[in-house]
């Protein structure tokens, strides 16, 4: 499965080279990537928005919600940079705070911002620092589902929670039937699928239940999952393979994983003028809404997952990268913040909505490109 799903992530990326080829190109304007002195012993190499910096092996894990936008940024930064090798394990954000934690990495991926006890205990790591999140890959979580004779589905807040707490367990439940009444809803089981490993995902889109319908979704959010019932499965890749192979099924994840597995989506009736659809360009009117609510370098954001905006679609991620503000590992500290200046640059971001992320909004992505220039 790995083997097949590396083939296909290759497949998406192609359209996303191209892009961000052509936005090498035009900021280049030459083909002169030439080596120059950066008084520390290292090598820089111009390469157009790219600034080579520091060398060597640069571990990172986390967030697999993330994991199709790193499988591009670490193919054209590695084909600029090769000096340094990124190498990126989708462990889920709960593992990757957690390696992290340990100083096994460099940086982590997390779809959640850190919680103040792991800010503390990321002290120990970053000396004279601490652990700073800073937004990277923005996105909509898709609820992608496989019901035979159905291509469109349009569910609401409450209705979704009730399917992932095992409250409604066929697909011609009247609440269902009510929301969709020209389709020919079957007489069959659903089938809910959610993370068995701990996920920002999984908090994101728990967060998104209990904001929009409370009373339905009874849980309080988190990695962990603590709905009742259903089947469980290993990462986003997981939980969309299961989507893809069984009739009746549904689950949450990345649109790039519902884009790359030819998944049908599930448009939200959220008290709009009209349903809204997952797409990158929804996804961005939602994340334009978040608030920065990190202190001091720390740019942890708030998001309206309860939005009724126009167009607005509310199952939203940002992903962050989790570094070190100051203590930054001596043997990685300059191609972490070579690389991290990539990932948060303008070519770096535009690139991504070819594999269905949404790009920072403009004021935000500042703010980041800023806070990393400061690293150390």
């Amino acid at each position: 499965m790995k083997l097949q799903r590396k083939n296909r992530l290759r497949a998406i990326a192609a359209g996303a080279l191209a892009v961000s080829g052509a936005l090498v190109l035009t900021a280049c304007g030459s083909d002169d990537n030439s080596k120059e002195s950066n008084g520390g012993g290292d090598s820089t190499k111009a390469a157009g928005p790219i600034k080579c910096e520091g060398k060597g092996d640069l571990l990172a894990s986390g967030s697999s919600a993330q994991q199709n936008a790193m499988d591009l940024w670490v193919k054209n930064y590695s084909d600029e940079c090769d000096g340094t090798k990124v190498n990126y394990k989708a462990t889920g954000s709960g593992a990757g705070i957690q390696e992290f934690l340990q100083g096994k990495t460099a940086f982590a991926g997390s779809d959640s911002a850190l919680k103040p006890e792991e800010v503390a205990a990321s002290k120990k790591i970053c000396k004279g620092g601490q652990g700073i999140n800073l937004p990277m890959v923005g996105g909509p979580i898709a609820v992608g589902f496989n019901v035979s004779g159905v291509d469109k589905l349009t569910l609401d807040a409450e209705t979704l929670s009730k399917i992932f707490d095992s409250k409604i367990k066929k697909w011609d439940d009247e609440a269902i039937k009510k929301l969709n009444p020209d389709a020919n809803l079957p007489d069959l089981k659903i089938q809910a699928f959610h993370r068995s490993d701990d996920s920002g995902t999984t908090d994101n889109f728990t967060k998104y239940l209990k904001a929009a319908s409370p009373a339905a979704w009874p849980h309080e959010p988190g990695k962990a999952w603590e709905g009742e019932g259903g089947q469980s499965a290993d990462g986003s890749s997981g939980v969309s393979a299961q989507v893809k192979q069984v009739n009746g099924a549904i689950s949450y994840f990345e649109l790039s994983y519902a884009a790359s597995s030819s998944l049908k989506t599930v448009a939200l009736d959220t008290g709009a003028d009209a349903p809204v659809e997952a797409t990158v360009d929804n996804a961005s009117k939602a994340i334009a809404e978040a608030k920065v609510v990190g202190e001091g370098k720390d740019l942890a954001l708030k998001l309206a997952y309860d939005t009724k905006a126009p167009g607005a679609y509310p199952i939203t991620l940002v992903t962050y990268e989790i570094a070190c503000d100051k203590g930054n590992k001596a043997d990685t500290a300059e191609a972490t913040k070579s690389f991290l200046a990539y990932t948060a640059s303008e070519g770096g971001q535009t690139s991504l909505k070819e594999l269905g992320y949404a790009p920072l909004p403009a004021a935000i992505a500042t703010k980041v490109r800023d806070t990393v220039s400061t690293l150390s």
